[in-house]
């Protein structure tokens, strides 16, 4: 199946000399729910505006469903719905009217029943006569949301969906997001929320100083790159971990009551047996043991962190 969305070789400088991306390659499948995480300026924003038609590329290549964005940009553009992370709306105008007039933007006929279904689905029809002003702030992001499905597109990109909303709201937004999947639209995201990708996401795509660092399967990443701990709940708590063992990746906890020993997940020999073995002979005991694997917010960051090392030592070496 082709993907829905194909970037080959996008570069974007802008006038100041600022090379914002650097080579993207990338493949959105569709049908599929990706996160794309980045810290502030790493290009998230160029590379979703360039996408959707807002800022223009420099050099490469971009389609949407088979539509190029620069030849047949207007095809490709009813492809996207865009819900961008700031709210701007007319707070005078109503409800539906504001998803009616955004679905009359791109020439699509009226649909009452279309437009129900996606108020009703954003706990919104009730709200369908009201004025904009008197919405919450959750309920304008909804009718974001609302606006960017209203023309019926194929793909759907939500940046930072849900900065600003509260847990509960969060959670009721991440069940709609996995709806909109279910019914066949793609979604791309961009998000501060590390869990927020964790939780949703089917893949997850990194980028740093315009560089895309790595795209992978989110259950593969975390296995491949993932770690566990082993932690040891101490009856008798330790000042300093002992000489016999300061050669394993230990660690103590603040108070010295639970000793911490890291292993890989993916490695053949973990050694923990031999750990165990080693903890006997220096006569600690421990009452209690469980394991905690890496979240996907520590991958990104020892990913993001790994990039600007490769990134500083190449500078470094181009200086020399």
């Amino acid at each position: 199946m082709k993907p829905i969305i194909s970037v080959r070789g996008l570069d974007k400088t802008y006038s100041g000399g600022f090379n914002a991306l650097k080579g993207i390659d990338l493949d959105i499948q569709r049908g599929e729910i990706f996160a794309l995480l980045g810290p502030n300026g790493a290009g998230k924003t160029t590379l979703i505006s360039i996408i959707c038609g807002i800022v223009n590329p420099g050099q490469g290549n971009v389609t949407v469903n088979g539509y190029d964005i620069q030849r047949d940009y207007r095809h490709a553009r009813r492809e996207i719905g865009l819900v961008p992370q700031e709210i701007a709306t007319d707070s005078f105008e109503s409800v539906l009217g504001a998803i009616q007039f955004s679905r009359g933007l791109f020439g699509k006929p009226p649909n009452p029943a279309y437009l129900e279904k996606i108020l009703r689905q954003l706990s919104l029809w009730e709200k369908r006569d009201n004025k904009i002003v008197t919405l919450s702030g959750g309920m304008k992001r909804r009718l974001m949301i609302a606006k960017a499905l209203s023309h019926e597109p194929s793909v759907l990109f939500l940046d930072e969906p849900t900065a600003g909303v509260d847990v509960e709201l969060r959670q009721d937004m991440w069940g709609m997001v996995r709806g909109l999947r279910d019914s066949g639209v793609t979604v791309i995201l961009t998000t501060h929320y590390i869990e927020e990708a964790e939780e949703m996401a089917d893949r997850v795509g990194v980028i740093n100083r315009g560089e895309l660092v790595l795209v992978e399967d989110k259950k593969t990443l975390m296995q491949k790159m993932g770690e566990k701990e082993l932690s040891l709940q101490l009856p008798t708590p330790l000042e300093t971990i002992p000489d016999s063992l300061s050669d394993l990746p230990l660690r103590l906890n603040g108070d010295g009551s639970e000793l911490i020993y890291r292993f890989d997940i993916k490695s053949e020999n973990t050694g923990i047996t031999e750990f165990l073995r080693r903890l006997t002979s220096a006569n600690i005991e421990f009452r209690d043991l469980y394991t905690r694997e890496s979240s996907l917010e520590e991958i990104f960051v020892n990913l993001v962190h790994s990039a600007q090392h490769q990134g500083e030592e190449q500078l470094s070496g181009e200086a020399q």
